[in-house]
């Protein structure tokens, strides 16, 4: 299932089921179910939908069901009405992959004069809740602290169970569903603070996130999904996430490893090739420019730069 949260009449929010062109209230469809109970599922945020775990999953695909076969015309939400983050409101950080595609990093060496090479363990760093943006919505620059922003698209890998050292072999029971992100870097602020990547990727807004989750039963192989990237029509970043280095079983491993992963957590898995400071000469984003990421059968994500 594709799922959405929406914005009606720029004050309530809802979650909403995306299909055949139309937007099912998932809180008001589940008043009106027929011939069966909503069981732990709540409807009202996204948060509470990815909460309500394989017996909630069960409960949307009924909705989905008697929704086809008509009668809920009263619990469709606007199809005008524009889409918010998946989860709006983060509980806490974005949990961020470095260096996770060969040629990204042979592009970062060469840019930099530098030969760190693959690492043998993932490289992790985060952003807070502040850098969420909505799809659609405007990345701010601020061009008094920082002319080197740039962009990179991602696969974004959204938890559902919760769980702590989890093993390999298990980290898919644990995986709720798949998104895309849009890891904003200011390069300047990056590297001038020794190389720790998190002051540089915590901007505010520096996180645009959507537009849907598509649920983790819909993707058989999320290793075979080409993912790209454009910067006012110009194709930047073209790859394929069956190139990441670190796949996502050990991703969610070693980020599990004496740390609990929460339902609602966001994992970043890394960027190809492209980026534009590895440019020659380096091309980083400007005012007005609208970049477009976009994850094959997930979805396309379009955001504006603007000065601040």
């Amino acid at each position: 299932m594709r799922l959405a949260t929406i914005s009606v009449n720029n004050m309530a929010v809802c979650v909403a089921i995306l299909k055949n062109g139309q937007r099912l209230d998932i809180a008001k469809a589940t008043q009106k179910l027929i011939n069966g109970s909503s069981g732990s599922l709540d409807g009202t945020t996204m948060l509470s939908v990815i909460e309500s775990g394989p017996e909630g999953i069960e409960t949307l695909g009924q909705l989905v069901a008697q929704a086809e076969a008509g009668g809920f015309e009263d619990a469709l939400a606007p199809e005008d009405a524009p889409l918010l983050a998946p989860i709006p409101v983060i509980r806490k950080n974005v949990l961020c992959v470095g260096r996770n595609y060969a040629e990204h990093i042979a592009e970062g060496d060469r840019a930099q004069k530098q030969d760190v090479g693959v690492t043998e363990y993932p490289v992790f760093f985060t952003k807070p809740p502040t850098t969420i943006t909505p799809p659609d919505g405007v990345v701010p620059i601020f061009p008094t602290v920082s002319t080197q922003v740039d962009y990179e698209v991602e696969l974004a890998v959204i938890i559902g169970k919760p769980g702590r050292n989890i093993a390999k072999n298990d980290a898919y029971d644990h995986v709720f569903g798949y998104s895309i992100m849009n890891d904003i870097s200011v390069r300047d602020v990056q590297r001038r603070h020794g190389g720790q990547n998190f002051k540089g990727k915590a901007f505010d807004g520096s996180c645009p996130f959507g537009p849907s989750i598509l649920t983790a039963d819909e993707i058989a192989d999320p290793h075979n999904l080409p993912l790209s990237l454009t910067v006012n029509g110009e194709t930047r970043q073209n790859g394929n996430t069956a190139d990441m280095i670190f796949d996502i079983p050990t991703l969610i491993a070693s980020l599990s490893e004496g740390m609990t992963l929460e339902p609602g957590d966001i994992i970043a898995t890394g960027t190809p090739s492209g980026v534009g400071y590895a440019m020659d000469p380096p091309n980083f984003l400007k005012d007005g420019d609208t970049v477009v990421c976009h994850v094959s059968r997930i979805g396309t994500l379009t955001n504006t730069m603007r000065e601040v």
